[in-house]
């Protein structure tokens, strides 16, 4: 019997490997940070965001997903609800590269051999790499570079929606919040040990970004064969 489950699933595993439907496209939109420097609003994209998508779609409601985007990430204390932060007025201004990977799962099927436009609400989480340059605030307030760079892991939480514009084209729009597990992003806490007594802030929070943007994929491939277990 075990031999038999193996032999049909290999046989179904390769059929998908040479039939699936793939998506390449780009994501343009805008990004906010969350953490000890700047506003502390949740989605307010105020600085362009732009990057490359790749999707290996593995049935009609799940996709695997990778994709590699660029943005400016800034915070000013000035722009914040919080008096004591504008009194502080603080400002950091950093760019940051991510990768992020993991599955993308649609609310209803999506299958774009079927006739008509497909529509449908989708959420998307994994991991994430975010590569940035290291800062830390002086005595004197002044936002002044180490020197190095650093990766915050994180998990991206993201809630979008799609449909088809042609049989090959589809337009997303989607909101994705990366909670990371670092607090080195806005320059609060040095990377360098020999720095740490210019941290400041909640050190026992970690820092958040946001990208907000459209999605547009091109699709291409066989017809797949979906098989579930």
């Amino acid at each position: 019997m075990r031999y038999i489950i193996l032999f049909v699933f290999s046989i179904c595993f390769s059929q998908s490997v040479h039939s699936q439907i793939y998506e390449v496209g780009v994501f343009l939109g805008g990004s906010n940070f969350i953490g000890d420097v700047g506003k502390t609003n949740y989605i307010a994209p105020d600085d362009p965001a732009i990057g490359l998508m790749l999707k290996w779609n593995r049935s009609p409601r799940h996709s695997w997903r990778v994709s590699l985007i660029y943005s400016d990430l800034k915070g000013d204390d000035s722009k914040s609800d919080d008096p004591r932060r504008v009194e502080r007025n603080y400002k950091f201004d950093s760019n940051l590269l991510e990768i992020s990977a993991g599955m993308e799962f649609t609310f209803f099927d999506f299958n774009l051999h079927d006739n008509g436009t497909q529509f449908t609400p989708y959420i998307f989480s994994g991991i994430t790499m975010a590569r940035h340059n290291n800062y830390y605030f002086s005595q004197n307030g002044e936002y002044t570079p180490e020197g190095t760079t650093s990766w915050a892991y994180g998990i991206p939480m993201a809630l979008g929606l799609k449909a088809s514009l042609t049989n090959h084209l589809i337009l997303g729009f989607e909101v994705g919040a990366r909670y990371t597990f670092s607090d080195e992003l806005d320059g609060s806490v040095p990377d360098s040990e020999n720095l740490e007594a210019l941290s400041f802030g909640n050190t026992n929070s970690s820092d958040w970004y946001v990208f907000t943007g459209f999605t547009l994929t091109y699709t291409f491939g066989q017809r797949p064969c979906y098989c579930n277990f």
